[in-house]
């Protein structure tokens, strides 16, 4: 019997007022993380219902595939503290744990996460050498495959975060780290299941290489995960990770990112910087107003149009470019490398960051026929207006490496619109898994427990898009 062996979270973006999984002040937008929200309180006690009819009692694998902490545009603190709610629900003092191991992918928003990792991991290196000796050129990526890795990079944030539980103190306690990518492989090495955050789909997150490529021109870009991360880090974890704890500064960038969701106030942004530009330097003063805010959009603008502002379709053309481009060269070189030149015969990808939840069969070359594609949303109101392609689902997969998508919600205009429901990537000809035909017995969306997340969801999803449409007009 089929059971669940893995869950898969991401852009739960614990900390920002716009997430579902962050408290809020009754009848206020400020941010209240002595208590859990009501939606991931009720998230957490689907997903314990659903654990416990494991047909044995071993904790499932807690994958959190980034931007799991809101660190572009909140106080680490804050996001901090939001995290620690989530932590008392999945592993209470009481022993009655969800979960067992975790494993952390992160991703734009907490890429700082990725960056105090990778960088205690290169100091404690170099402690370990002489003077005089050869050191090693800092590494940017993590093994792939690095479940069974001796020694696993901790993500020593969080671990500590944990840590400071009395029943989490355990020195051999700690969350593991995965960056870029993370791979599952089943006993037999022929199938695989590769979880990855997905900000590199977006030429945004490889702005520095784009310029770098324009400036020289006919230079080959990288194509290792690593030389991209390398050539890239730094501008990831200025803008998506760190500017928006700038003070004064943070704020007003906040602002700026809740403007960018929405095309018609980012043009008003725009307007104003290029009426103060011509206002304010002599240089721009015989140019019109109107003139340098095309020039604007026409450059801020087109890198700041955000995947998520899609409301059409699942991927937009340039999305999905970027991650067929993606998955058909540095992902696979690195599972190639690491697999010794041979790829499995059952292939799933997973990953997050658009906050679009879809699952879907797709072709890709170097791959076998069909790879499995499954991407869990997010936990995030993006916008002043419902979304129906925007939401949140749970990736699960068992113990042979099948996978499911547990959609919780999708935003719709109708209160009674909100349902959970269990879907499953498959192209035709294919037939639905064990895994899922045993899942989607076990759930009935107008049960009690699932029925009462749909009502909350939908409850808190109106308050979130009424609370930015505040915030953005209240600021004009």
């Amino acid at each position: 019997m089929p059971n669940i062996r893995y869950i898969f979270l991401s852009d739960m973006h614990f900390g920002a007022s716009t997430s579902l999984l962050t408290n809020l002040k009754i009848a206020s937008a400020d941010t209240d993380t002595s208590q859990p929200s009501p939606v991931l309180s009720q998230l957490v006690t689907c997903l314990r219902e659903l654990v416990a009819k494991n047909a044995d009692e071993s904790k499932p694998t807690l994958v959190l595939g980034g931007d799991i902490l809101e660190l572009a545009l909140t106080d680490t603190n804050i996001a901090a503290m939001a995290f620690e709610r989530f932590v008392e629900l999945i592993k209470p003092a009481d022993g009655n744990h969800l979960v067992g191991e975790i494993v952390y992918l992160p991703g734009n928003h907490d890429h700082h996460l990725w960056e105090d990792a990778r960088e205690t991991q290169y100091v404690n290196y170099i402690s370990t050498r002489p003077p005089g000796s050869q050191l090693d050129v800092p590494w940017h990526t993590t093994k792939m495959f690095v479940e069974k890795d001796p020694k696993p990079l901790p993500c020593y944030f969080l671990t500590k975060l944990m840590q400071r539980f009395d029943h989490l103190k355990a020195k051999d306690f700690q969350i593991n780290t995965a960056y870029p990518n993370f791979g599952l492989l089943s006993d037999d090495l022929r199938k695989a299941v590769i979880f990855t955050h997905g900000h590199f789909s977006e030429p945004i997150y490889t702005l520095m290489t784009t310029l770098r490529s324009t400036i020289f021109n006919g230079r080959k870009e990288p194509t290792m995960v690593w030389d991209i991360e390398a050539e890239n880090f730094a501008w990831i974890d200025f803008f998506w990770s760190t500017l928006g704890r700038s003070g004064g500064v943070g704020a007003d960038i906040g602002l700026l990112y809740d403007k960018m969701q929405d095309k018609k106030q980012l043009n008003k942004v725009l307007s104003v910087i290029g009426h103060n530009l011509v206002k304010s330097h002599s240089i721009l003063s015989g140019l019109e107003k109107d003139a340098v805010t095309l020039l604007l959009e026409a450059t801020v603008g087109r890198v700041a149009t955000l995947e998520r502002q899609v409301s059409s379709e699942p991927l937009s053309d340039k999305t999905a470019e970027g991650w067929k481009k993606y998955v058909e060269g540095a992902l696979l070189a690195q599972l190639l490398l690491e697999r010794d030149n041979t790829m499995p015969t059952d292939m799933t990808l997973v990953f997050g960051h658009t906050h679009k939840p879809f699952q879907k069969d797709m072709k890709f070359v170097g791959y076998p026929e069909w790879t499995s594609i499954y991407n869990s949303g997010g936990w995030v109101v993006d916008t002043e207006h419902t979304q129906p392609l925007h939401g949140g689902s749970v990736i699960l997969v068992d113990e042979n490496h099948s996978v499911i998508s547990l959609n919780m919600y999708l935003e719709n205009e109708d209160d009674d619109g909100y349902a959970v429901e269990v879907n499953e990537a498959t192209h035709p000809g294919a037939e639905k898994s064990a895994f899922y035909e045993r899942i989607a017995g076990l759930i009935d969306p107008m049960s009690a427990s699932w029925r009462e997340f749909s009502q909350i969801a939908a409850k808190e999803v109106g308050i979130r898009h009424r609370n930015l449409a505040a915030r953005i007009e209240g600021q004009n």
